[in-house]
């Protein structure tokens, strides 16, 4: 995309300039009534969330797992920070943490994350052929959705899936996980507002 400059734009025919002002005011609406959605469809997400479930793994055995996550409006979007802690029968404990910013995209309730910073100072998203997560959310009515695709050196793909869904008292949590299209794992559980 071409830029201009002042001195291009005072030489234009009055009709031309005009033109131009309305495009400009048509983009700065465009972005307030899109960033005024997001806050509007967000904001009933808004919070902090804890809860525990049990996780059956491929071998039989149960995980205890604690589960939080954090929903946070910012200046572009939302950010959305989760973790898990698994419990093991024997004590060990083992956390991992997320954090992700989503930005509206072009499509209404869709949004893209905004994961890394490139050389122009713009977040964008990562590159799955590179081994990282391509991530977006959507959110449907009452649901909140965090989708994240990992390709496999091979070719193989692993989905993740992750619906938070209002409910009385805080939000109603259903994980899956699909490899290749076949279901892996699921986990459901409560998460309290704290």
């Amino acid at each position: 995309m071409r830029s201009i400059t002042l001195s291009q734009i005072r030489s234009m025919p009055d009709t031309s300039r005009l033109i131009l002002w309305c495009l400009v005011m048509l983009s700065a609406l465009f972005l307030s009534v899109q960033s005024a959605f997001c806050a509007e469809t967000l904001n009933r997400f808004v919070g902090s969330y804890s809860g525990s479930a049990e996780v059956e793994q491929i071998d039989g055995t149960v995980e205890q797992r604690d589960m939080s996550v954090a929903i946070r409006e910012t200046y572009k979007g939302f950010e959305v920070q989760w973790s898990t802690a698994i419990r093991r029968a024997d004590g060990d404990a083992k956390t991992k943490s997320y954090k992700i910013e989503f930005i509206p995209s072009e499509r209404d309730g869709v949004f893209a994350a905004a994961m890394q910073t490139n050389v122009f100072g713009h977040t964008v998203q990562m590159n799955p052929m590179k081994g990282e997560p391509f991530v977006w959310a959507r959110v449907i009515d009452d649901t909140l959705t965090i989708f994240s695709l990992y390709v496999a050196e091979n070719g193989d793909y692993l989905m993740q899936q992750y619906d938070r869904t209002l409910a009385d008292g805080g939000l109603d949590l259903d994980f899956s996980l699909h490899r290749n299209g076949m279901p892996s794992r699921k986990v459901s559980t409560f998460l309290t507002r704290d």
